[in-house]
């Protein structure tokens, strides 16, 4: 049992890791970074039980409609709620970066929750896989819709709702086709590899670009200071 929930912990801890240690600028705190966790942790379990419904009642009846819709909406609908209406107002979220850092945390905390359930029901043989594939997914799902809505809170009134929407849609949009991906048979992988490249590189861009836009803001907060004096 210890075994298994090293594992499962193990790589959602080194990816949100990775993510506050590459913030160029102000470290957030990390016990709200481990409140937003816990936020993607709970809802694992509401998520979970409305798929199965969905299953259960052949509500869900095709790959594409249980890739993009049971996988792809729900999980990122509900991570986006989550991410807006508690942690986009709050007032630790003071910086574009800090959406990437929040984003990332309420993924991997859904993310860890489930390869723990997943783990305990298929054993830790498993384990590597999942690091490389759904918890590594579902870490640059929240970095891309972290990104978007950083971008959406310091920008200005007309574009912000272009970026809210975009928040939610683009991460949508990249967990469906991962799922698809996931269910188009035993040549899968051979689609996968470019995919989860691709998600890294997307990741790895918007990881810096946020980090310039943070140092904009921080030089637009000391101008407009210099000029209040």
């Amino acid at each position: 049992m210890l075994v298994i929930l090293s594992a499962g912990f193990a790589p959602g801890l080194a990816l949100l890791s990775y993510f506050y240690l590459r913030d160029e600028f102000e470290s957030e705190p990390v016990s709200f970074i481990v409140k937003t966790f816990m936020y993607g942790a709970v809802l694992t379990f509401p998520i979970m039980f409305l798929q199965y419904v969905l299953q259960a009642e052949s509500i869900i009846d095709s790959p594409w409609m249980n890739a993009y819709f049971s996988a792809g909406f729900l999980e990122e609908f509900f991570k986006w709620f989550i991410l807006f209406f508690a942690v986009y107002q709050h007032v630790e979220f003071n910086d574009p970066y800090d959406g990437i850092i929040y984003g990332a945390s309420v993924s991997l905390g859904f993310a860890t929750v489930e390869n723990i359930l997943y783990l305990l029901a298929h054993g830790v043989e498993f384990a590597i896989g999942r690091a490389l594939l759904p918890v590594s997914a579902h870490a640059l799902f929240g970095v891309v819709m972290g990104y978007y809505l950083g971008k959406a809170k310091f920008a200005g009134q007309q574009s912000k709702l272009k970026r809210i929407y975009v928040s939610l849609f683009l991460p949508f949009a990249l967990h469906g086709t991962y799922d698809f991906i996931l269910g188009t048979g035993r040549n899968w992988i051979f689609y996968m590899i470019p995919f989860m490249l691709f998600l890294w590189w997307t990741g790895i861009r918007k990881i810096k670009s946020a980090n310039r836009l943070t140092s904009t803001h921080y030089n637009q907060k000391e101008l407009n200071k210099k000029m209040s004096i």
